[in-house]
């Protein structure tokens, strides 16, 4: 099945939005093929100020209405404590409250962005979706991350070329709490070093240390900017380091 056959079999639906490649691409394909599609962005302590300046920028950009849902995250049990199973907690907690809008808007069909290459075996999260029943057109058509881009970039979308972003409480090692402020420091120090010129980096929490993954072409300029890198980042950690394993 091909993207445009879906959306002829669901003519009108709601796409969970991240602004991230593979739910770009959905949401050009759903307005390309003439499926009434609504965009909703969910709006955490997880995700950080870009994410959401993406989503906005591409659903203007397609003419596509989107609407932004406000979650607390921190107060979903199971989420902040930051257990094994977290992303399961999170993801039950986040798209219950996007099928509940998304059904008070009038829509019975949630889509989301997962494709192919997604792992279902090391996705807890994943669960969550086919609990809920959201459809997965990219995976139902069997398109890898590879295709997405390629077709992303035919398209034309500014996306397309965009580093593969988790979620920021990913930057907090398993069985340690997650707090607000954990999330606001790590979000500082990743945008710092995106000022920096840095693509496809970490900043993880190592106790009160941040500890920064970069590809290993990039290793060497992070060595060379070591002086700009503390500087920026030295307000919020205790120190510094450099994961000489890479990225």
């Amino acid at each position: 099945m091909t993207l445009e056959q879906f959306f002829k079999q669901v003519p009108r639906a709601a796409l969970a939005f991240s602004g991230g490649v593979d739910s770009a691409l959905l949401l050009w394909a759903a307005k390309a093929y003439g499926c009434q599609v609504r965009a909703y962005y969910v709006n955490t302590a997880f995700q950080p100020a870009f994410e959401l300046a993406d989503a906005k920028k591409l659903a203007e950009e397609l003419d596509v209405p989107m609407t932004v849902v406000e979650v607390d995250v921190l107060a979903v049990p199971g989420a902040a404590e930051n257990g094994p199973r977290r992303c399961y907690y999170c993801k039950k907690a986040l798209f219950t409250a996007l099928r509940e809008r998304a059904a008070a808007d009038g829509y019975t069909v949630l889509l989301d962005g997962t494709n192919a290459s997604d792992d279902a075996g090391d996705r807890p999260g994943m669960q969550a979706l086919q609990e809920l029943e959201v459809r997965s057109p990219l995976r139902e058509c069997g398109m890898t991350k590879d295709e997405v881009r390629r077709l992303s970039k035919e398209a034309g979308l500014f996306t397309w070329n965009k580093p593969a972003y988790a979620c920021l409480a990913t930057r907090v090692p398993t069985g340690t709490a997650i707090r607000r402020e954990m999330l606001e420091k790590v979000e500082r120090g990743e945008n710092a070093l995106f000022r920096l010129g840095f693509r496809d980096f970490r900043v993880r929490l190592l106790g009160d240390a941040a500890r920064i993954q970069v590809p290993t072409d990039q290793m060497e300029r992070a060595a060379a900017l070591h002086d700009e890198i503390i500087q920026a980042l030295g307000a919020d950690f205790s120190a510094v380091l450099l994961d000489l394993a890479g990225r």
